[in-house]
């Protein structure tokens, strides 16, 4: 099991990115996949997951309205977009998976597999 993130990269402030998570297998092979971020110093941070079975999605309070997740079932491919972006959302974002879970796990221990993590670096 092999989850990839990619596209991050440096932003200016109020900039927009989207992060791409692809899974060696099936997104169907899991029920949830998350992002989450780490920003220096700090913990590691669920910020939204999507349901594989319905598309549903959870953002968390923190970035809702500018965080959207969405899926491409036959890209195998899970997408975060993130919009007005802010020198805070500056960390490592990390795509993790569990099919284990259903509803929105919030949690890292809930998640089994986990990608590498791509930096978001918001900056001007």
């Amino acid at each position: 099991v092999q989850l990839q993130a990619s596209g991050g990269g440096l932003v200016q402030p109020g900039g927009s990115l989207r992060l791409s998570c692809a899974l060696s297998g099936s997104t169907l092979d899991y029920t949830v996949i998350g992002w989450f971020r780490q920003a220096p110093g700090k913990e590691r941070e669920g910020v939204s997951c999507i349901s594989t079975i319905d598309g549903g999605t959870y953002a968390a309070e923190s970035v809702k309205g500018r965080y959207t997740m969405s899926r491409d079932n036959a890209k195998n491919t899970v997408y975060l977009e993130i919009h007005s972006l802010k020198p805070e959302d500056t960390a490592v974002y990390y795509c993790a998976a569990t099919n284990l879970k259903l509803g929105f796990p919030k949690t890292a221990g809930e998640y089994q597999h986990w990608g590498q993590g791509t930096l978001v670096t918001v900056s001007s």
